[in-house]
């Protein structure tokens, strides 16, 4: 398998305070080129244009809930393998096998620490793409 280089990620997060913190996190210090989407409806409307390697999503949403926003994506030809980490405080068991059947590669539990989530995120891509 080649090595994909992971450098724009879509946050898809309706807490504004979650968006700030790990919008800078993994701007400041991952590096990474972050587009950050309030909610699902807005997620499906950009995000052909903004071309995210990866996409990290809120499970637990007003309006469309991470797996419906999951479910609208993959019908975008564009994203239809567009990887999603989901990020959640539910994360027992069975919740994260079923985030893995909705296709998520992975799963984040919140709250997580801003310090470590860009190397977080760059595990487990290097764990599926490197």
């Amino acid at each position: 398998m080649s090595s994909r280089q992971l450098s724009r990620i879509m946050m898809i997060e309706d807490e504004a305070d979650i968006q700030a913190v790990a919008g800078m996190a993994l701007e400041a210090v991952g590096g990474f080129t972050v587009q950050v989407c309030s909610s699902g409806r807005e997620a499906v409307q950009c995000a052909a244009a903004f071309a995210p390697d990866l996409i990290l999503l809120d499970v637990m949403m007003p309006g469309m809930d991470g797996p419906t926003t999951l479910k609208s994506l993959r019908e975008i030809p564009a994203m239809a393998a567009t990887p999603v980490i989901f990020m959640t405080a539910k994360v027992q068991p069975h919740e994260v096998a079923r985030y893995q059947e909705l296709g998520a590669i992975d799963v984040i539990a919140k709250p997580f620490d801003p310090m470590t989530l860009s190397a977080t995120v760059t595990s487990i891509w290097a764990q599926h793409y490197g």
